[in-house]
């Protein structure tokens, strides 16, 4: 077996033109400015319906690229998104990324409130940074709640908005979706059953790329 593209940067160019090219053979043609995150996700899970599930609204790569720009910071649901999100990247435009979930005082919330701790999360964190980038990929009940927050007044910088499963996935999915067209605030949304922490996390990385103009892997220092 001869192998090829050893170098990270290397591998990740020839997978970006693998994918650019089966994007075609498959007629599918993505807007410029939503390439490089649907791209990005394929490149993550190997997964070309992320090409046609994922929901833009019409402002949420620019909204979310200026946020970035400016140092706004990210709320993910999981220490596992957070954990996937580029630092250098994050560092470049002086961002920060947050993840509430397995703090004590949102455990006790939970626990009073008999909720599951990514509703006392969300509650906590929209206190905290009420116009953040919000990524979720695992909780649907994080959905539902920013939803409600969102018609009791939080403006989000973006909402990401991609959990995964099979109960209230879908229904948590579409109401966000109706929410955040009715109120302006821009998302993006991985409908269907699809998506997860890791779908969270490459989404954000996408758009930090593009703000900090690293889009290509030699820009964050790759070899190759």
């Amino acid at each position: 077996m001869k192998v090829e593209h050893t170098l990270p940067a290397d591998i990740e160019r020839t997978s970006m033109a693998i994918i650019t090219e089966e994007l075609k053979e498959r007629g599918i043609s993505l807007p410029s400015d939503q390439a490089p995150v649907v791209k990005r996700v394929i490149h993550t899970t190997a997964d070309f319906d992320y090409a046609e599930n994922l929901f833009f609204t019409p402002d949420a790569i620019e909204k979310g690229t200026t946020a970035l720009l400016h140092g706004t910071h990210i709320i993910t649901d999981t220490n596992m998104a957070k954990a996937g999100i580029s630092a250098a990247a994050l560092k470049r435009l002086d961002g920060e990324a947050h993840c509430f979930i397995a703090c004590d005082e949102v455990v006790r919330m939970a626990r009073e409130e008999g909720t599951t701790r990514a509703v006392a999360a969300v509650k906590m964190a929209a206190q905290t940074f009420p116009q953040g980038i919000w990524a979720i990929g695992n909780a649907p009940t994080a959905l539902l709640e920013i939803a409600n927050q969102i018609e009791q007044g939080l403006r989000p910088a973006l909402v990401i908005g991609v959990p995964v499963g099979f109960v209230n996935v879908e229904e948590s999915k579409k109401h966000l979706r109706q929410i955040c067209k009715t109120y302006g605030v821009p998302a993006i949304i991985a409908m269907g059953r699809k998506g997860g922490s890791n779908v969270a996390a490459a989404i954000c990385n996408a758009l930090l790329y593009i703000g900090a103009q690293m889009l290509d892997p030699a820009a964050r220092g790759w070899q190759g």
